[in-house]
């Protein structure tokens, strides 16, 4: 089914994902396919649920009335043309594709498909490491900077996305929400000289530490090249088990350089922290926080990831003239979006 050729000498002006109203004609768009899958309707047809991509946003699309023929010809991570309109489905945007065409990767340029943080990385990344100087446990910061200095993690780290839908999902986002931690880590637990912090009790070097820690195996467990997607090692171990392995693997060259070992119980406890970050074994924790280091940093987690949630559903509402945004499955409501207070 290829796109309509009426428009090959003069292509059809490229339509960010967040400009898009329902009710639009489009003859000729492209779209990054973040996703696919072959369905069926109740009444046993086939049909083709994919995932459109820009660097504004993402859209589902539909193809009703599909064949396995044509669900072979998307490219998966790969880009493609379409035909089709644009329609409001329980309140959210969809686009319903009649024509489709894959598109050489090499004709596009990736920077209008692959969104990325607003923020300068490199600022970010020395931002971050000024916080994470002020950890003042000698075996913290041994084992922080074994981290810093692996070339091939930090490089990774720096860009990957912090999810590949959900929060941050956008290159250096991962590096945003780490730094957004850290951050607030240092306004409710203390300044560098230790002092002002709301909890005393809490141990701030082991939560300075726990966050740069929390969500670095993601470096390692989202592929973002053209598309944000699970590797396979991501698919099979997962940013959590990764991280914690990392852990181990670094006090072990940490022990070889000192010839010293690395303090058992309080290798543990980090790990801990990492482990159970998400806070539930529903949302993946192999381990339930049990210090109160580990409930700190995943409610601070948890914070900077649903408040981002929130802020992007308003920013990228499409009826501006509305008090709420369309419905967020990831919170279960829909948005409000007035600020009360003006």
């Amino acid at each position: 089914m290829p796109p309509s050729q009426q428009n090959a000498g003069a292509k059809e002006a490229r339509r960010s994902i967040k400009d898009m109203q329902a009710g639009e004609r489009f003859d000729d768009q492209v779209f990054l396919i973040s996703r696919k899958d072959l369905r069926q309707t109740s009444n046993g047809s086939l049909y083709i649920h994919v995932v459109l991509t820009d660097k504004t946003g993402q859209l589902l699309g539909r193809i009703w009335q599909a064949s396995e023929t044509q669900y072979a010809q998307i490219p998966e991570g790969g880009f493609l043309r379409v035909r089709g309109r644009t329609e409001s489905y329980k309140g959210t945007l969809q686009f319903i594709i009649d024509g489709m065409q894959p598109v050489d990767p090499a004709t596009v340029d990736l920077a209008d498909f692959v969104p990325r943080t607003v923020h300068d990385i490199d600022e970010m990344w020395d931002q971050a490491l000024a916080v994470l100087r002020t950890v003042k446990n000698p075996h913290l910061l041994q084992l922080i900077r074994k981290f810093v200095e692996d070339e091939a993690i930090i490089a990774r780290f720096k860009q990957s996305p912090a999810a590949v839908a959900l929060h941050h999902a956008y290159v250096g986002g991962l590096l945003e929400h780490t730094l957004s931690l850290l951050n607030l880590a240092t306004l409710i637990f203390g300044a560098k000289d230790g002092t002002g912090s709301h909890y005393p009790r809490v141990n701030r070097d082991l939560i300075l530490t726990g966050i740069f820690l929390h969500d670095i195996g993601k470096a390692w467990e989202l592929g973002f090249d053209s598309s944000f997607k699970y590797t396979d090692g991501g698919q099979l171990v997962g940013h959590i088990v990764q991280a914690a392995m990392w852990i181990d693997r670094k006090c072990v060259e940490l022990e070889r350089e000192t010839g010293k070992p690395f303090p058992e119980e309080l290798k543990n406890v980090l790990t801990h922290i990492v482990l159970a970050h998400h806070g539930s074994y529903e949302f993946g924790s192999p381990r339930l926080p049990a210090a109160p280091e580990a409930i700190a940093v995943h409610y601070l987690d948890n914070l900077d990831a649903k408040l981002h949630q929130f802020f992007a559903a308003i920013d990228d509402s499409a009826d501006e003239a509305s008090n709420w945004s369309e419905y967020v499955p990831s919170l279960s409501t829909r948005v409000y979006k007035r600020d009360v207070t003006k």
